[in-house]
């Protein structure tokens, strides 16, 4: 479901019914007589639809975390934000960009729209932007020519799907000016290649065993997931269209699980 095309549509219907009575039906009833419920609840509801639809459309819009393609740095069950203004101003449901405020950076996490189904959100790490030329080997990443540090720290476990407890390598890695947390695992291949699709743009990336090339297309960005082996990005079905971008996820305001992470900013 469209959640800002159905917003759209109860603002409508609500201040239309709210301007409707406000000119001319409440001048029509006698003074003494009771407004009809389909009025009183419209005149009721039409500013807390317009603060939420305003909100959610220009501001900030809320979102759960579904799958443990971000761990450790966004677990399951994580209610997040996203700023709805990091990268312009959009129209509501066209989603056609009014104002620029900024273009996604190197190392941020951002939602947006899936290519293949739009009406699906994803989150990922932001790794390419337009014109670099992005290098996966043998689990390490290297953008344009520069190989990323990294720094190993503890192991890190946890329970995927719930059926079974993963064990995996954690390291400190810097992207742009981001330095964050990636789940490394050593018993799966840097792509599987399998499971890599023809997507516009397949002819700009080069793939084998130990890992690929791609070279980011213009208006485009290239999204990996933190936990880099069990997260379906770019590797497979290539690049994000700056038009399908939501946001930048910047901070989690809620988890039913975990108290702790209440508030926690999204590095």
């Amino acid at each position: 479901m469209n959640f800002a095309l159905l917003m759209l549509s109860l603002l409508i219907v609500t201040g239309g019914v709210w301007l409707l009575d406000r000119f001319w039906l409440a001048e029509k009833r006698k003074i003494e007589s009771k407004e009809p419920w389909w009025i009183e609840y419209s005149k009721s509801f039409f500013p807390v639809i317009l603060v939420v639809f305003i909100l959610r459309s220009f501001l900030v819009e809320p979102f759960k975390i579904p799958s443990g393609s971000m761990i450790p740095t966004l677990l399951v069950g994580d209610y997040i934000l996203v700023s709805k203004s990091s990268y312009g101003v959009r129209l509501p449901v066209l989603n056609s960009k009014m104002v620029e405020t900024g273009s996604p950076q190197r190392g941020e996490v951002i939602v947006f729209r899936y290519p293949d189904d739009p009406s699906l959100d994803y989150i990922k790490r932001v790794v390419g932007v337009p014109g670099d030329r992005i290098e996966y080997r043998h689990k390490r990443l290297t953008i344009n020519g520069k190989l990323l540090e990294v720094e190993r720290l503890d192991d890190f476990q946890y329970s995927e799907k719930g059926l079974s407890y993963v064990s995996a390598w954690r390291f400190w890695e810097r992207l742009g000016q981001h330095r964050h947390s990636v789940l490394i695992n050593p018993d799966e291949p840097p792509v599987r290649l399998a499971s890599v699709r023809q997507f516009p743009s397949r002819d700009r990336c080069e793939y084998n065993d130990s890992g690929f090339i791609c070279v980011v297309p213009d208006g485009h960005y290239f999204m990996m997931g933190d936990n880099r082996d069990s997260s379906s990005d770019s590797r497979y079905w290539g690049f994000v269209p700056e038009r399908n971008i939501v946001g930048r996820a910047f901070l989690i305001w809620w988890n039913f699980n975990e108290l702790g992470r209440i508030g926690t900013q999204i590095r």
